[in-house]
């Protein structure tokens, strides 16, 4: 009963007062977790298990939105599966984010269907999605456009 009067008198919370200091996952900690990606297809695009974890900052856009917002206050060694939309990962697919290039501009060796380029000045890879008698037609989007995304995340520790 002297905790209650204790907690009415200091206006403090219960868990302030029996020493709890679970970190929980928030702006500016430093998290670092194990992961596998899937898509809605069954298909495992990445994962980290069993490998180095995945180390990032809360709230500084590290990560997709979408997976930031499901980790936000959870706490170490917490398992959280979620399911990300489109809109709240790489976005939707942007049809004008692809492009026709001439035939002659692109490699031959680098001229077959799902190929993944780069170039200078851009931040990502261009993937190739279809290749014509007289042109090459790139497509800039994120490979993961338009599609939903399931996390299956480990939290292994907070800092």
């Amino acid at each position: 009963m002297a905790s209650l009067l204790l907690v009415a008198v200091a206006g403090l919370p219960v868990a302030a007062l029996s020493g709890s200091t679970t970190a929980v996952i928030g702006k500016g900690k430093k998290v670092d977790v194990e992961f596998t990606l899937t898509l809605d297809d069954g298909s495992t695009v990445q994962s980290n298990v069993g490998g180095p974890p995945l180390a990032f900052v809360a709230g500084e856009g590290q990560i997709i939105s979408g997976l930031e917002a499901a980790l936000q206050g959870k706490a170490a060694r917490e398992r959280v599966k979620v399911r990300i939309p489109p809109d709240q990962a790489y976005g939707p697919v942007d049809p004008k984010k692809v492009q026709e290039v001439p035939l002659d501009k692109i490699p031959e060796d680098s001229r077959k269907v799902g190929t993944l380029l780069s170039a200078q000045g851009f931040d990502g890879p261009i993937r190739v999605a279809e290749v014509r008698p007289d042109v090459v037609v790139l497509d800039f989007n994120h490979p993961l456009a338009g599609k939903a995304l399931t996390f299956d995340v480990f939290v292994l520790s907070i800092n």
